[in-house]
C-alpha cells in the first residue's frame, strides 16, 4: 500500500511523458497531494478546474440516467493529455487522480495503465 506522497512520486517517475499529477477531493476542488507542474501548469488550479469537469460528467450521467462508473476523463490538448481517474479503491470515494502528459513522450494506453495499478496500491 502506498500513501499519497509515494504514489504521487510513482507516477511521475514510471509513467513517461507525466507534467505533473495530483490527488484531488471533487466534493471540495482541493488538491490533497500534487507533484511536478511548473509556472506553465498550476496543479492546484487544474484540480480545481478539472473538479467542474467531473462534477459536470456526473450530472450528465445522471441527467441520461445511465448506471454506470467512470473510469477515466481524457481531455486532449496541442501539447498535452490531461487524464483524470475517479478512484474507486479503499477510501477514494470523492477522489480522482489527475495527470498531465506532454503527448509527444507519453504514450496513453501506458500511462492509464500506469495510474490504474497506482490507484490500486494507493491508500488513502
Amino acid at each position: 500500500m502506498a500513501n499519497t506522497e509515494t504514489a504521487l512520486k510513482e507516477a511521475m517517475a514510471v509513467i513517461d511523458g507525466a507534467v505533473g499529477v495530483a490527488l484531488v477531493d471533487y466534493t471540495s476542488g482541493m488538491a490533497l497531494g500534487t507533484i511536478g507542474g511548473g509556472k506553465h501548469l498550476d496543479l492546484n488550479v487544474a484540480a480545481a478546474g478539472n473538479t467542474d469537469v467531473v462534477r459536470a460528467k456526473l450530472r450528465a450521467m445522471e441527467m441520461l440516467g445511465l448506471q454506470d462508473e467512470i473510469e477515466d476523463i481524457l481531455i486532449t490538448l496541442g501539447g498535452q493529455y490531461h487524464l483524470i481517474r475517479l478512484l474507486k479503491a479503499r477510501g477514494g470515494n470523492g477522489l480522482f487522480l489527475y495527470l498531465a502528459l506532454d503527448n509527444k513522450r507519453a504514450n496513453l494506453a501506458m500511462a492509464r495503465h500506469q495510474l490504474r495499478k497506482i490507484e490500486a496500491e494507493l491508500e488513502v
